[in-house]
């Protein structure tokens, strides 16, 4: 059995304004949108970041919305892009670290609080 890597599915309440975070503030080029189904593509290379929407007034969104995600996104100058994305108005939990292994991160949010993350080496 071989398995490959899809997408990584982002929850949110807002979709027309996250679709707009993610293709604007990230500057990623929305693959697919339906706003139908709620559901939007960015694509990364071998893998996707997927935008799914889900009904605000549900323990759905409570579970779902507004916490860390696992997405991490690799930039060559992590400094560089942090400012950039600072100056873009997006919120960082904080500004980029040296980690004891090496290498750097840096945690983001989104619109609804969700948290991503940079890396560089």
């Amino acid at each position: 059995m071989a398995f490959t890597f899809y997408a990584q599915r982002i929850f949110v309440t807002r979709f027309s304004a996250a679709v707009g975070f993610y293709s604007q503030a990230l500057a990623l080029e929305p693959e697919f949108i339906d706003d139908d189904m709620g559901w939007a593509e960015f694509e990364l290379g071998a893998a996707k970041i997927a935008i799914e929407l889900v009904d605000a007034d549900t323990e759905e969104a409570n579970d779902l919305v507004g916490r860390f995600v696992g997405v991490t996104l690799q930039v060559e100058d992590i400094q560089s892009v942090y400012e950039d994305m600072t100056q873009r108005g997006i919120e960082f939990v904080a500004p980029p670290e040296k980690q004891p292994w090496g290498g750097t991160l840096g945690h983001f949010k989104d619109l609804e609080g969700n948290i991503l993350s940079i890396f560089s080496m």
